[in-house]
């Protein structure tokens, strides 16, 4: 019995049970194995179902643990560390014919993920207060600054942002079809997602590939405006180092 095989038949019920599985008694350990499966495969969903509220919120709970069972057998875990099953699930919706006409799907999930992510990420302190201050516009322009562990920046060709925000927040609006980014920050223990304004992408990529302040609102294209992007970021405790070398 190989460890492939093994595995293969304790996420497949239909597979037969791998040769070889004894119980204490002697005897072929085929019921035992299959509440072994079982309880594997429920808590691999679960594991799913605390990883993507809202993406079981959206589907409801029934068809998500389904689908769960599906995305299981296809994507076995790769850690023992839970916190980090269900990487491949926005990749696997996006090629799910069943929710192509929900083609927002993969986005919302790897909102979810960029929020477990930015959760367990590093913790680093943000830059003092006084060290902004002492820079003069110019020389602040021309700073380059090293962005906290914990963000992450999600483009989307759908209202991701405010899909999450309609299934989390009681007095959220609707989400209304358009493109969206979102900004995940953790200025302390829990992240969050925040909505960049038109080019704030842009002008967050340039950041986090080390470009200077300036360079950042050049890619941001013209009329950008930083003061919204900047201000979350400095509220969202997200600058923790900087350059002032050319």
């Amino acid at each position: 019995m190989s460890q492939s095989s093994f595995t293969a038949a304790l996420l497949d019920p239909e597979k037969p049970v791998p040769e070889g599985l004894i119980d204490a008694a002697g005897q072929p350990a085929g019921r035992r194995f299959a509440v072994y499966r079982n309880n594997v495969v429920n808590s691999l969903t679960e594991a799913l179902e605390q990883g993507f509220p809202v993406l079981q919120k959206l589907l409801g709970a029934a068809y998500f643990t389904a689908l769960a069972g599906v995305f299981v057998r296809a994507h076995p875990p790769k850690s023992r560390l839970m916190m980090f099953y269900g990487a491949e699930l926005p990749d696997f919706l996006a090629q799910f014919p069943p929710l192509a006409h929900l083609p927002y799907l993969p986005d919302v999930a790897r909102v979810e993920l960029a929020l477990r992510a930015s959760y367990h990420a590093a913790d680093a302190p943000p830059l003092p207060p006084e060290v902004l201050g002492a820079l003069t516009p110019d020389a602040f322009m021309a700073a380059r600054f090293t962005l906290a562990p914990a963000l992450r920046l999600i483009r989307s060709d759908y209202p991701v942002w405010s899909i999450w925000q309609a299934n989390t927040k009681p007095d959220a609006p609707a989400p209304v079809m358009r493109p969206e980014a979102a900004l995940i920050l953790r200025p302390e223990f829990d992240p969050a997602p925040h909505l960049l304004p038109l080019g704030g992408a842009d002008f967050i990529a340039a950041l986090m590939q080390g470009q200077t302040i300036a360079e950042a609102v050049d890619a941001a294209g013209e009329g950008f405006d930083p003061s919204a992007c900047l201000g979350l970021l400095i509220h969202g405790g997200a600058l923790i180092g900087l350059s002032e070398e050319p």
